[in-house]
């Protein structure tokens, strides 16, 4: 057939082998990469900032086959054309960094999609080894392939496998191993068209990392950045490239993208002549079912009250942040750990000063260990373990489809869910993957709604636990927050400018979380978390105590006062408040501590916790907005969020007292 003939390679790879095999992943979004990053790597990896973009890109080392190499897991793309940052910074890898390898992942139960990208790449010249992931779950479906046929086909190697599971890896490596440059296969598109590609690939002199013909294709669909690259190379001749391109765009200005799309598809439909065979009935398995209940609002949003209340708040707010606080935090330190440190250093230093210091009401060890292992951690760690669940399951995309149209309204699409989820885990966190987000507009939405009205997993714990008492004051709590975050959402959407972008997510299979996996994650997240939260606590301590020795925290107290009276809540808050100034979740614990010995009724429990779930960003927090949106938009926000909160509260306890409510 004249669509596919054979053609020497044209990609650079003369000195590979006085190098480490460089070895790059690509394709779309949820295709099982970093599994299979993972799974080449194992620990060994390095997670940074592509440079000048604010997308990470994880690299990592291997030995694969006894052959050292350097495997590289890009961003999600769908095609050569880049349109986000993410496609960006994963073409520029393959222009840039000349893998030996490139691996195309793609879902075998969605080959026919993705089979363009494959033909785009292989048609660039590139090293390509095909990988047809997630086969377990085409197999499922009664999917059954001829991958030799495919192989012979594309003219490059074709596995099957299914990462997650760790099936058909040892192929892909001896396929690494044995990777040698060869003759690929050249796709015919329609007379015209390969016409159009002649005419501007033969006029193209210089060397390039992707072949003339791809460039010309480029070319054609108008990439500026390719563009850029030809001019640079091309020098003098460039202008009659640029007119001899501007002349075959504007001659099919209004059916080009169309036409090439559709010949693409008639190229892939060919392919796939004898080597997919779909079977006569389609079996709908159990995960297609619960994913079709959980994108439908009728089924989706109980769905999702089911997956708060069993998940947030039985789990991690009665579980974690009651039973397991209540034996760490209650029996163990203050019934065990507290008295007996407390016994010894006041046996073996007598200097009233350090005694404070370690032991004292905000002692490192009494006040700052006993918050971040006995209150923060078991929070964390079952927030953390319900969030790996979702995540391995695959219900997170779902969710992301679901709450897509109420998120448009503030701004955003439904791709913003997975940092505000996250967010409920650790804002500092959440706010480094709002990166993720299309436009620099919903990335500063995400930040400003991250810090003001989502609670990270150990101050939602604490104040689930406080409130859960008294179920009215959780109603009235959950309720302001949702009506501030929706207001001003709302609101940030009409005042700033620009649209919100269209949304795409590509949906992975629901599938049965696996064990092993929930538990790495959740040990990860966890351990990243403590790391950073320990020494916070430690140094909020330090400089607490070092108040308290200077009476200059008893002055805090007291100026604060005034705004504690304004808000109901008795002077004794404003403790909490100081405390969140250093980490949210370190104030919910002092709120922990204020209503343990019944301070706080139940009316100026709920000023105080809105207050504080609303009030400024932790330290880390702040210091990761500055770093991802710079000084003047985290100091703005900052401002904001402070003076909204006690707004708020106001507001809050003059509705209470007036309509007593709780």
């Amino acid at each position: 057939m004249s669509l596919f003939k054979r053609k020497p390679s044209s990609h650079a790879a003369a000195d590979a082998s006085l190098r480490k095999k460089k070895v790059a992943l690509v394709g779309n979004p949820n295709v099982g990469k970093s599994a299979l990053f993972n799974a080449l790597t194992g620990a060994y990896v390095t997670v940074s900032n592509y440079p000048g973009t604010s997308v990470e890109v994880s690299r990592g080392s291997a030995l694969i086959e006894g052959e050292p190499c350097e495997v590289i897991d890009t961003p999600g793309m769908y095609a050569l054309l880049p349109i986000t940052e993410e496609e960006r910074v994963a073409r520029e890898i393959l222009l840039t960094e000349r893998p030996d390898v490139v691996l195309h992942v793609v879902d075998g139960r969605n080959l026919e999609r993705m089979l363009p990208m494959t033909l785009q790449l292989i048609d660039a010249a590139l090293p390509v080894i095909l990988v047809v992931n997630i086969m377990d779950e085409a197999e499922r479906l009664g999917l059954t392939f001829d991958f030799p046929l495919l192989s012979e086909k594309l003219g490059v190697p074709v596995i099957a496998a299914a990462t997650a599971k760790k099936r058909g890896v040892d192929d892909i490596r001896r396929a690494i191993r044995g990777y040698r440059l060869g003759s690929h296969a050249v796709f015919g598109y329609s007379r015209r068209l390969e016409g159009d590609i002649e005419q501007i690939a033969r006029m193209l002199q210089g060397e390039y990392p992707l072949s003339n013909r791809s460039l010309a294709l480029l070319l054609l669909q108008r990439d500026e950045e390719v563009a850029a690259l030809v001019r640079r190379t091309e020098g003098d001749t460039y202008p009659a490239i640029e007119e001899l391109v501007r002349e075959v765009t504007f001659s099919r200005r209004e059916t080009f993208h169309l036409d090439l799309s559709m010949e693409r598809k008639a190229i892939v439909t060919a392919l796939l002549q004898g080597v997919l065979q779909l079977p006569d009935k389609r079996r709908v398995t159990m995960g297609e079912r619960i994913s079709n209940l959980a994108v439908r609002p009728l089924t989706g949003v109980p769905l999702l009250l089911i997956v708060l209340y069993f998940g947030l708040y039985r789990f991690v707010g009665d579980f974690g942040a009651g039973t397991l606080v209540d034996f760490l935090e209650g029996t163990l330190f203050e019934g065990i750990f507290n008295p007996w440190i407390s016994g010894l250093v006041k046996d073996f230093i007598p200097w009233w000063a350090i005694q404070e210091l370690l032991v004292g009401e905000y002692g490192v060890i009494t006040l700052g260990l006993r918050y971040a292992v006995g209150i923060i951690l078991p929070i964390v760690a079952t927030f953390f373990l319900f969030f790996s669940l979702l995540e391995d399951s695959g219900y997170f995309p779902r969710l992301a489809l679901l709450v897509d149209r109420v998120f448009k309204k503030i701004g955003l699409t439904g791709r913003a869910v997975i940092p505000m989820v996250l967010g409920f885990g650790c804002d500092t966190m959440a706010t480094m993957v709002t990166r993720t987000l299309e436009t620099v507009r919903e990335r500063i939405i995400a930040t400003l709604l991250l810090a003001l009205a989502i609670p990270c997993s150990a101050q939602l714990g604490v104040i689930l636990a406080l409130l859960s008492k008294t179920p009215g004051t959780l109603l009235v709590w959950g309720a302001c927050l949702l009506l501030i975050f929706l207001v001003i959402g709302f609101l940030a959407a009409r005042l700033m400018p620009g649209e919100t972008p269209m949304f795409y997510m590509e949906l992975p299979p629901m599938r049965m979380p696996q064990l092993s996996n929930i538990l790495t994650k959740t040990y990860t997240r966890m351990q990243w978390y403590f790391l950073e939260i320990l020494p916070l606590f430690i140094l909020a301590s330090f400089l607490l105590w070092l108040g308290k020795i200077t009476d200059f925290f008893a002055k805090l107290v007291d100026w604060s006062t005034p705004a504690m009276h304004l808000l109901g809540l008795p002077k004794e808050v404003a403790v909490a408040f100081i405390f969140g100034f250093f980490r949210r979740d370190y104030g919910a614990a002092g709120l922990y501590d204020l209503q343990t010995k019944g301070i706080l009724d139940p009316r100026q429990l709920t000023v105080a916790a809105v207050t504080l779930t609303l009030f400024i960003p932790c330290v880390a927090q702040f210091l990761v907005m500055k770093r991802e949106r710079g000084w003047k938009v985290s100091l703005g926000i900052g401002f904001f969020v402070s003076g909204l909160a006690f707004g708020s509260g106001y507001l809050l306890n003059q509705f209470l007292l007036v309509t007593r409510l709780v």
